[in-house]
């Protein structure tokens, strides 16, 4: 049964058919009921608009009960909640206890099912506070009874080093592999990153010891098969060779190989060179850690070597192109207690 319009209505339903400012979805409601009105079938009317029989019989029967105020969408959502002061201190305070799921830590869409709120609320919540649950970082607290006072003598030589004189960061990066892949690398493309085979063929491993200038960033290398105490020795030789300086200052940690009787002969043979030891599990005091983290970055992580030698010479040639540009590090310390004094000049004891 064809619907029966009004002289008014007929022409509202027309302009809105050929407006071109409304929504195309009003237009759509439009030429249904004008179809309907001109006797049309639903099978006529899906084919032509095109639509669905239930679309056609809702805003048919939204038309007969309201008119054309029955072809406006009515929301019933509810209004759109805010981040009150309560809300983000709810949120912090659920963020800061243990999920009940057994999991290690929250999301944002987890926490916000738990408060049923929404979870953008969370993560704004997270934002302003600075919190990021998904991350967690490593630390190790020092044990050594002297740690303010080796400390305080560490940095006293970054910062303010005695004149004429030479401070290096020295310590040796160990057990570094060989490794090479049995695939070949696929290389990186728009949209993929470098991929490498899963399988890996191990040649053998060295150990490289490193000196940093303090004053200038340069570094001097050596790769040995072990670190051992002789080696130890002779890298500090090759250190200290042409080196034009009053007093040389070697800051490094507290590994066995340090302290043998050939560093003590080694010693006595140049009384200008001194040793300045790390407290125990302080090994962020020392700046060529800072470089060992570099060259992980650039060249070992991701490497691929063919034997031993190649690594050597791969390592050699990383550390001729970083001393062309080498800068000191600008390294700083700061301690909530303020304990430790980083601005007095090394003093010598």
């Amino acid at each position: 049964m064809a619907l029966a319009l009004t002289n008014d209505e007929r022409a509202e339903l027309e302009r809105r058919t050929r407006s071109r400012t409304i929504a195309a979805e009003h237009a759509r409601r439009a030429r249904v009921i004008l179809m309907l009105a001109d006797g049309s079938s639903y099978s006529t009317i899906e084919a032509t608009v095109p639509c669905y029989r239930d679309f056609i019989n809702r805003w048919r029967r939204r038309f007969v009960a309201e008119g054309l105020e029955g072809l406006v969408s009515h929301h019933y959502s509810q209004p759109p909640s805010v981040l009150t002061p309560a809300m983000e201190a709810r949120i912090l305070e659920k963020t800061r206890q243990a999920p009940p799921d057994g999991s290690t830590h929250w999301s944002t869409r987890k926490l916000g099912r738990v408060l049923k709120i929404n979870h953008n609320h969370v993560a704004n919540a997270w934002r302003r506070a600075g919190l990021q649950p998904h991350r967690f970082a490593r630390y190790m607290a020092s044990d050594d009874p002297d740690f303010e006072a080796k400390a305080a003598d560490v940095i006293a030589l970054y910062l303010n080093p005695p004149q004429h004189a030479a401070v290096f960061a020295v310590d040796e990066k160990t057990a570094i592999q060989a490794l090479d892949r049995l695939d070949p690398v696929l290389p990186l493309s728009p949209g993929r990153a470098e991929r490498h085979g899963f399988e890996y063929y191990r040649h053998g491993t060295l150990s490289l010891f490193a000196a940093l200038n303090t004053a200038t960033g340069e570094v001097v290398g050596k790769t040995v098969p072990r670190h051992t105490s002789a080696a130890f020795v002779d890298f500090l030789t090759t250190v200290v060779t042409d080196i034009a300086a009053t007093e040389i200052h070697v800051i490094l940690d507290n590994l066995s190989t340090h302290k043998t009787k050939a560093v003590a002969a080694f010693l006595e043979e140049h009384p200008q060179v001194r040793l300045h030891f790390t407290p125990t599990y302080s090994s962020w005091l020392n700046q060529v850690e800072l470089w060992f983290a570099k060259i992980e970055r650039d060249l070992l992580a991701r490497g691929i070597f063919t034997s031993v030698t190649n690594l050597a010479q791969r390592i050699r040639m990383y550390i001729r192109h970083y001393n062309k540009a080498a800068k000191p590090i600008r390294w700083s310390y700061s301690n909530p207690a303020h304990r430790i004094s980083s601005t007095s000049a090394y003093t010598g004891h």
